[in-house]
């Protein structure tokens, strides 16, 4: 084959029909503004800081860990007990390959590419191949991907959202055979819904109801039972699968102040479309919001252009109506939910308020935006693929120079990822998250610079003072500890404190309390007689010599979580190998 075959033949590869390759590259486009730095969005510090605890614990032996110790200046707080998995885990593994610094923008380009392909692989379904590749690339320069990326800096979010396409896809398509296995089979669709889960936790809820919604429009339209049993044997499994994380989560939920989640500024009726506050603390929430209300609105109204001119062009195809029409009668009802009117439904629904933004949706309105403009764009000629190609690019770009100057977020000195490692190495710690703060313990008055343990006589004695109003802060001049000891071993989930002390005494230490602590004073089981304001652990210690180790216990829903998901993992297994050796058979 000559030089100029074999260019033509990559050139038919790389074509605008069959490009799954522009995907990154688009992906890579909207990840661009890394040259300008990171974007310090919302959730910036948390991530990065859950990431470098998780890699300190795999340090440690300790390879799902429960406990972060940066938070509350180095207090701790049971972080990852109640934040799923999948985004910190991914985290701390790019940490082994990149430098902090990059991670970011690492994984933003990861999720955009990911979400792209699901998004093409959906498309496929009832679209040509050239416009279900500009699906794809669509999906990656989403207005609201784009807004999770660099305004909210809301990884697990985004990671989440590339995967609706693929419960979508799994959820509305029909058995290939028709026989009664094939068509209960629920691996894809549980595989899907366990991931997203384990991803993010709002996320999880709403990709629930919304295989809820995508299960009853397939039984509608196609006037059949498989999509309500396929997803009852689906939903069970999937959650099954996640338990490890669930249970643990929904049980422990008692001893944290999880109601801090949907406090004022975090509720759902804080968030209507457009809606202000007097109030001067909502300030910046009002702001954020007015945003998040002009792209719902944005989105849901290009949607519905692209989904108009696609019908009326008869782009869509009466035949695989099975797809287009459930994603179109997810825009009236996504919208319905952002006005008040909605309200009943968001108190009725089990879990619902924990989205505490209902303009969350966007995450799924993201699909059928990028689905029906491509969709109505023209591209059966090669002289309208070149064009389409010239006029979204243009676009692309615009919208991703918009990206950056609207949604980007700069770095305080402090924020940045060199200065948070640095932070992070030298154990000062960092903020708490006031709805993982144990009960009764209030994060605003843990004092920073505490010592490992220090000796009072008054349990309830104040470490720290605050004349700005600002978090108190704790030095030996203050005179409030007695004594002051350091660890001999202080590792996440594990304290060894060796004491002397000439006076019978209280030990507070330099760590939130929580059930799941096991506490010995010379290898004695101690429970602490004193629920301090702060949330610390005190105990009482006698004078002389002692011993005080502190160790993490793998309470008994811990248990129960990793034997379900044990036990569905193993049924899954099961389906997967009974379903290829049904595909062998009718293969034969």
């Amino acid at each position: 084959m000559g030089l100029r075959a074999k260019i033509s033949a990559v050139a038919a590869r790389l074509s605008f029909a069959d490009g799954i390759l522009l995907i990154p590259l688009a992906a890579l486009l909207a990840a661009s503004t890394r040259v300008r730095g990171n974007s310090c969005g919302h959730d910036f510090s948390f991530h990065l800081i859950s990431w470098m605890e998780a890699q300190r614990s795999w340090a440690q032996g300790v390879l799902y860990p429960h406990w972060a110790q940066s938070p509350n200046w180095g207090t701790g707080e049971a972080r990852f007990l109640f934040y799923p998995p999948l985004s910190w885990m991914l985290g701390a593994l790019l940490g082994y390959i990149v430098h902090w610094d990059w991670i970011p923008m690492a994984l933003i380009f990861m999720c955009l590419t990911a979400s792209g392909l699901a998004t093409r692989a959906l498309a496929r379904q009832f679209l040509p191949a050239p416009n279900a590749t500009l699906a794809g690339i669509l999906a990656t320069a989403a207005p609201y991907a784009l807004f999770c990326a660099y305004e909210r800096a809301a990884f697990a979010e985004l990671a989440a959202a590339s995967l609706i396409p693929l419960l979508l896809l799994f959820s509305l398509s029909p058995p290939k055979v028709a026989s009664l296995g094939s068509a209960l089979f629920p691996v894809p669709s549980s595989l899907v819904l366990a991931a997203i889960w384990l991803t993010n936790a709002p996320a999880g809820v709403m990709a629930s109801y919304l295989l809820a919604f995508a299960t009853l429009a397939a039984a509608l339209l196609h006037r059949a039972w498989w999509p309500i049993l396929r997803a009852a044997f689906a939903v069970p499994l999937a959650l099954g699968l996640a338990a490890i994380y669930l249970v643990p989560a929904a049980y422990e939920q008692r001893w944290i102040a999880i109601q801090q989640a949907v406090d004022v500024g975090m509720r759902v009726s804080d968030s209507w479309l457009f809606a202000r506050h007097a109030a001067t603390d909502l300030e910046y929430h009002d702001q954020v919001l007015r945003l998040a209300s002009a792209l719902l609105v944005m989105t849901a109204l290009f949607a519905l252009i692209g989904f108009t001119v696609a019908f009326l062009r008869r782009k869509l195809s009466p035949a695989t109506r099975g797809y287009w029409l459930p994603l179109t009668l997810l825009i009236p009802v996504i919208v319905f939910l952002q006005f008040p009117f909605s309200a009943p439904i968001w108190n009725l629904l089990p879990k619902l308020q924990f989205l505490q933004f209902p303009w969350r949706w966007l995450m799924v309105l993201n699909t059928p935006f990028a689905l029906f403009l491509a969709a109505a764009t023209p591209l059966a000629s090669r002289r309208a693929r070149i064009v389409s190609a010239i006029v979204w690019t243009s676009l692309l770009l615009g919208s991703t120079a918009t990206a950056s100057l609207v949604f980007f977020q700069y770095c305080d000195q402090e924020d940045d990822p060199i200065n948070q490692a640095a932070i992070f190495r030298a154990g000062t710690g960092v903020e708490g998250t006031d709805e993982y703060a144990p009960l009764g313990g209030d994060n605003s008055l843990v004092a920073s610079n505490l010592p490992d343990a220090c000796l009072v006589s008054d349990p309830a004695q104040e470490l720290g003072e605050s004349e700005t109003g600002d978090a108190p802060v704790w030095y030996p001049e203050q005179g409030s500890c007695d004594d002051t000891f350091q660890a001999q071993l202080w590792q996440n989930q594990h304290k060894l404190l060796p004491i002397e002390t000439d006076q019978v005494g209280y030990l507070i230490l330099r760590l939130r309390r929580y059930p799941a602590w096991k506490i010995t004073v010379n290898t004695h089981p101690v429970v602490a007689p004193v629920q301090r304001e702060d949330g610390l652990i005190v105990l009482p210690v006698p004078a002389g010599a002692s011993t005080v180790e502190v160790q993490w216990t793998t309470t008994p829903d811990v248990w129960w979580g990793r034997a379900v998901s044990l036990a569905s993992l193993l049924l899954l297994t099961a389906l997967w190998l009974r379903e290829r050796r049904l595909k062998a058979i009718r293969l034969s």
